[in-house]
């Protein structure tokens, strides 16, 4: 049947419904005769889980598309500007001698002249670690500064950047828009769901609302998993032999002083038992320790958060929650499609829960079944998200496996190579001659470009040996040369360019572009 699918129905709000709704409502035309309509329904009992708090650079995009201005975010989300991950006590025990921090970042090394890595791991850039060698970002995010100025556009910099804000406030910027692009908006309870002759779903009975059908149902309700697993079922791959974290701790950190400076990139701690991750905010600090309930009880975890965030958080709440890492290898099964955390959830590792939801919005607009060819965009869907859940994975155990520490549990079953991926082994079997390179990265599929695995790789202390074919890298002088420019333009960023909280406070007053300056 042609031109069949126009209704779509989103069960469940938060951030991964409303981004979804916002921004298929915009590419599928909600606002336009022979467009999609679009119904979100959430219902006022559920809060939102709330542990998105970081993103990945596509935010950008994902937001102008959307149609929300920058500065709003930044107002109405206490928002404030993010350049990477920083990542301490990762590689060594605390108290071992050697420097133990490195940063991802979001700036790519510069690709004009020579390739620089075979030539730092040939130590023409001396011993530098490699983020700060190859991009000026280290030297601004150890500064606390943001990626731009003032006068710049929306969502445009002279550094790479993403954001961390208030995921609750950051879903009500999203409904607001989401409703101003055109998608109708339920608060209502799903009671029930009816299911078709043809397995898919026909129908949900609401509690107030009484009977609602749609062509296409997306399941955005959680880890619950309303309509892809328990109406469905549809089950979900667990990976916690990979990645062993499944609960986490968190508090909210108001700030000790109003000129404390905002860390530009998300901190995140090594613990005997996990990690803690530490974001900055324009008015509070969001600190939680992820950890593994197999090698750490709850109470354990909360005083090893507390004693990080020591005398100022020793009266504040904390929220505790559980998950099991992993996904859904069918993720759009018949007419339903889950979307954010009913599809998949591996760690707050890296920010992977919100790009996720990007991801699949993209895909479900540009494979959208106008003429009701349900299976064909299925299995284009199912096999895309399955390889970029692989590669995903891979990615994060990265952090984990190259660990010299030893001083628990833990480090030494991460480290044990029956808990890696036999496609992570073969990576690190590549890069023990040649580095990451172009070879090694499908853009299809990848969310890490190859800077990403190489500030990971090399941070941890992988041992690349090029000692076999130094003799053809000719170019040391150029690229000494270019290593110097690299520090030049981390000092210049950091004299130019405003602190974090500089920024925050001139765009919680104004738009960006102006040509207004921020001290």
């Amino acid at each position: 049947m042609t031109n069949s699918v126009r209704n779509v129905v989103i069960v469940g709000g938060g951030t991964a419904g409303w981004l979804t709704a916002g921004y298929l409502a915009k590419l599928l035309a909600a606002d336009r005769p022979g467009g999609a309509a679009i119904t979100l329904v959430e219902s006022s009992d559920i809060g939102i889980l709330g542990v998105g708090e970081g993103t990945f650079p596509t935010i950008r995009k994902t937001l102008a598309r959307i149609g929300v201005r920058e500065a709003d975010l930044v107002r109405r989300c206490g928002a404030s500007f993010k350049q990477g991950a920083s990542f301490i006590n990762w590689r060594r025990a605390p108290g071992t001698p050697g420097r133990d921090d490195f940063l991802h970042a979001f700036q790519e090394a510069d690709r004009d002249g020579p390739e620089l890595l075979p030539y730092w791991l040939l130590g023409v850039a001396g011993d530098r670690p490699w983020d700060a060698a190859s991009t000026p970002q280290r030297r601004a995010a150890d500064a606390c500064r943001a990626p731009k100025l003032p006068g710049h556009p929306d969502y445009v910099g002279p550094l790479n950047y993403a954001f961390h804000f208030d995921a609750g406030a950051f879903a009500e910027l999203l409904r607001e828009q989401g409703i101003a692009n055109g998608v109708t908006h339920l608060v209502d309870t799903v009671d029930a769901v009816q299911l078709g002759e043809d397995g898919g779903i026909a129908g949900l009975s609401l509690r107030a609302h009484g009977q609602l059908t749609a062509d296409l149902y997306i399941d955005c309700s959680g880890f619950r998993a309303e309509l892809i697993g328990k109406a469905l079922g549809q089950p979900w791959k667990s990976c916690r032999d990979t990645l062993f974290c499944d609960s986490a701790v968190a508090l909210q950190l108001p700030d000790q002083a109003p000129d404390e400076p905002i860390a530009s990139s998300t901190l995140a701690t090594g613990q005997t038992s996990g990690w803690i991750w530490d974001i900055g905010l324009a008015a509070r600090r969001g600190i939680g320790h992820v950890y593994s309930s197999a090698h750490c009880d709850a109470d354990a975890a909360e005083r090893a958060l507390r004693a990080y965030v020591g005398q100022a958080g020793a009266r504040l709440e904390t929220r505790s929650f559980r998950f099991d890492a992993g996904y859904r290898e069918i993720s759009w099964y018949k007419n339903c499609v889950a979307v954010g955390l009913s599809g998949c959830f591996f760690e707050p590792l890296e920010a992977t829960g919100i790009v996720f939801s990007e991801v699949a919005a993209a895909l479900i607009a540009n494979l959208f079944p106008w003429a009701g060819d349900f299976e064909t965009a299925a299995r284009q869907f199912n096999a895309n998200m399955r390889r970029r859940y692989a590669r995903t994975l891979d990615f994060l155990k990265l952090h984990y496996c190259l660990s010299e520490r030893r001083d628990s549990d833990f480090w030494n079953d991460n480290v044990d190579p029956r808990s890696v991926p036999d496609s992570l082994h073969e990576l690190l079997d590549r890069w023990r001659h040649r580095p990451p390179n172009e070879l090694d990265i499908d853009t299809n599929v990848d969310i890490f470009p190859e800077a990403s695995w190489q500030y990971v790789l090399y941070g941890m202390g992988w041992k690349t040996d090029l000692s076999a074919k130094a003799g053809v890298y000719r170019f040391a002088d150029e690229a000494r040369a270019a290593f110097a420019e690299v520090r030049r333009h981390g000092e210049f960023a950091v004299q130019q360019l405003p602190s974090n909280r500089a920024l925050i406070r001139f765009a919680q007053g104004a738009a960006f572009g102006a040509g207004a300056h921020a001290a």
